[in-house]
Formats: C-alpha cells, structure tokens, sequence
C-alpha cells in the first residue's frame, strides 16, 4: 500500500513515482508469466475439446467392435398377416417358405345356465375331479358352495393349467367358462363327479341334460408346411425347427421368410464412427496449424505429444485391416484431407459376396483369400481401437499430457505470486525510504527558506 502523504513534503517523490517504476518491474518480471499462464490455459480448454473427441471415437469403436453388431439379424415377410418370425443374433442366414393351415387353439368349455353366479353348485358334500389333459385336480365342495366359489377353487388349485371365468349371456343366466392355459389337443378339459356326488346338471358332462357342459372351442395342434415339410406343433410359437429362429403362427396362410443380416445397424455404428472420427480430426487439424499469422496459428501448432498424435491416427486409417485389404475396399473411403465417408451400396456389395469375409476383415477373424487359402486378421476396426486406445485409456498418453498441463499451471502460478510479493515487497521498502527521504528534502527547504528570509531581513536592515 502506498504512503498517501509521500512526496507531500518535496513533491519530488511522490506516490506516483513509485507507481511507475513499479509497472515497469511488473511488466518485466510478471507480464511474462502472465502471458505463459493464458497460453496454458488457452491449451487446457483446447486440450479438453480435443480428448473429449478422442473419447467419443474411442467409444464409437468399442461400439462397433462388440458383439451383435455384424451378427445381428432382421426378417422380412412377405405376408406380415400370417405369421411373425424373429431371429437371435448370430442365427443362420436363410430364406424360406410357409404355409399355415391351422392354428393351434385352447379348449374351451362352458357350464350349463346359473341365475346368479350366486347359485349352488351342488345338493350335498362331493368331489369334482377337473381333468386338462393328462393333469386331474380333485376339488371338494358342499351346499353351500356357490358358482363364484367354484370359480375360485379352480384357479386356485388348477391355475396353471385352466382358466375359470364366469359369464354373463343375459339377465338370469351366468355361466361357468373354462379355457386351457395351453393349446393343443393334448389339453382336452373334462368335469366328472365322485360316485356320491351331488353336482347339479349344469356342471356335469356326458348328460342328456342340454345344461350340460358343453365345448365351445375344441383344443387343436398347429399345422403348417416349411418348405414343403409338413410340421405339427400343440402351440403357436414354435422356437424348435430353427437355431436361434421363433416363429409365432398368426392365421392361416402362405407366407416367404426372409432372415438376413441387420445391415442397418451395421451401417449406423460405422457412420457413427466416421462422424465422430471427422469431428475429432477436423478440430486436431485446427489446433496444430501453422502460420506465420499468430492469430491463424494453432494453439498446438508447436506441441508435439498433439501433432505426433494426430499424425498416428490418421496413419491407423490407412494401415488398418492388414492383409485383408484397405477401408476403401470395403466402402469407408478417404478423401485428399483425410475425411472418412461411407459408400453404402460398396460395401452391401461386399456383405452380399461374402457376409463372414467383412466380418473378419473389420472385426476380426478367419479371412479367406481369393486363392482360397486363409488368414487370421486383428480386425480393421479393432487396430483403430488400440491406437485410439493409446490416446483414451485412463492412464494413458493424453491423460499424462492433461497431468503435464496442470503441473506447468501451478508452477507458473506459484511463480507469479512470489515475483508479485517480492515486487511489493520490495516496494513497500522503497516507499518507506522515500518517506525518509521526503522528509529531509521537506527539512533542507525549511532551513534554506529560513536563511533566505534572515538574509532578505539583513538587507531591508542595511
């Protein structure tokens, strides 16, 4: 802090004498520092953009190289109305042909008319034995049983193999429904009563009584021919003709199935990485620049951990796929500037040729040659991972060069404060011998103006 009354004495050395002096130390001393700390700074921010697009490539690749992606499948029918087919990743390509001529159907039957669903099932103690299929479940009930009660003791002793509903037709007539949990003809469903039993006629079967119970939907098998085969199922989805395949029958009708690779996905994980790989490297390309113009210059225009790492990862792009072939053999072309862009009708093309071929050469793999004879290759994809990996990885080259940047900020920041504080240090002493001085000057102009007015007063006197 300044001396407010410095100079005030003499009006020699004053506050602002000191000021100046001081700005020019500054300028020499801790300008220079300053402007080393922008710089890194400026290389920091830079340095943030530029590792969060290595990462995004990085991740982009892991994408591309995981499995399902080449092993995906997609299907297409030619009558979506009768049939839905899917198939797991990895599944064989195939195409082929169906026709349904039946569907697989659950028995359904229904009791004779109740008033209520109140109503009594019975006239005493009894047992009723429910049969669906090779399965018999034994339900007890008495007088006081009611149609919802049986309803009730059903589901909660065959649920899962039947489905008791109650219905109601019209004003006083309810029924009891019964429907299998199943279909096939395997899971008929029949009501029999012990030998003493007491069931009212509506729940009995085999009665000349039209209350009876009766069949409303009979339990059928799926019948369908692939490719000529005839096939039978007791039910619907059908998961065991084909590895991988399910095939869920619809209605009846003929229908051409096609399983084939997700091309789709292929194509976005590979545009996501040219997009990503573009951005990323269009910025390097700004960073590094060189020009005698300071303002075109990149701020890693001198950096070479930056420019060596721009220079590997445009080089990974043209050595990637080794003996397989080049990217632009398989549709990733490069352009003069190092631009990546995907020529899709090339490489459906090539998936068309030989689907296992491009998934060796970009994922890695037996890859067969056109002599014949084969190799195993690392995969196109996979050696721009590692290199990208060099740059990404935790502990890795950029996160050292990051480490290096913060190290040189807290030097340079610890530099500046102890050239500020010798500065003022050395200021607030300079201040104080000025006073001193000030002081002095201020006491010799006292003494001279002292002599000067006895020597004026000695002259008027003479």
């Amino acid at each position: 802090m300044g001396i407010s009354s410095l100079g005030a004495g003499s009006s020699i050395l004053t506050q602002d004498v000191i000021d100046q002096l001081k700005a020019a130390d500054s300028a020499k001393f801790v300008d220079p520092i300053d402007a080393k700390i922008k710089d890194e700074n400026s290389k920091q921010m830079a340095f943030e953009t530029t590792q969060a697009g290595v990462d995004s490539v990085y991740e982009s690749l892991k994408s591309v190289n995981e499995y399902g992606v080449f092993e995906g499948r997609t299907t297409s029918l030619s009558n979506e109305d009768v049939v839905d087919v899917t198939a797991v990743e990895g599944s064989d390509i195939q195409d082929f042909t169906l026709d349904v001529t039946q569907i697989a159907t659950k028995e359904i039957v229904e009791s004779g008319q109740f008033d209520t669903k109140d109503s009594k099932i019975a006239d005493g103690d009894g047992t009723m034995d429910l049969s669906v299929g090779d399965k018999t479940f034994s339900i007890d009930y008495n007088a006081s049983t009611t149609l919802g009660d049986l309803k009730d003791l059903i589901n909660d002793k065959a649920g899962d193999s039947v489905s008791a509903t109650i219905i109601q037709v019209a004003d006083g007539d309810y029924r009891l429904m019964l429907s299998s949990v199943e279909t096939g003809t395997d899971k008929a469903i029949s009501i029999s009563d012990s030998d003493d039993g007491s069931l009212v006629d509506q729940l009995k079967d085999d009665t000349d009584d039209t209350d009876g119970m009766t069949n409303v939907q009979e339990g059928v098998n799926a019948e369908f021919k692939f490719n000529g085969l005839d096939i039978i199922r007791s039910t619907n989805s059908v998961d065991d003709l084909l590895s991988g395949v399910t095939i869920k029958l619809k209605d009846v009708g003929k229908t051409d199935v096609n399983v084939e690779q997700d091309r789709d996905k292929i194509e976005d994980r590979i545009t996501n990485f040219i997009d990503k790989y573009n951005s990323t490297m269009y910025q390097l390309g700004q960073d590094t620049k060189s020009s005698q113009d300071e303002d075109e210059r990149g701020v890693f225009s001198s950096d070479t951990t930056i420019k060596n790492m721009k220079i590997d990862l445009i080089n990974v792009i043209t050595s990637a796929g080794g003996d397989g072939g080049r990217l632009q053999d398989f549709g990733i072309k490069v352009d003069n500037d190092g631009r990546l862009s995907l020529d899709s009708e090339l490489l459906n093309k090539k998936l068309d040729e030989d689907p296992e071929n491009v998934h060796s050469y970009f994922i890695g793999g037996t890859y067969t040659q056109d002599d014949g004879s084969t190799i195993e290759l690392h995969g196109a994809f996979a050696d721009i991972e590692d290199q990208f990996a060099k740059y990404s990885k935790g502990g890795a080259i950029l996160d050292k060069y990051s480490d290096s940047i913060t190290t040189r900020l807290d030097s340079l920041s610890t530099q500046r404060e102890k050239a500020v504080d010798r500065l003022d240090s050395s200021y607030a002493t300079m201040a104080k011998k000025f006073a001193a001085y000030d002081l002095m000057i201020s006491q010799y102009n006292q003494t001279s103006d002292m002599f000067t007015q006895m020597m004026n007063e000695d002259y008027k006197s003479n």
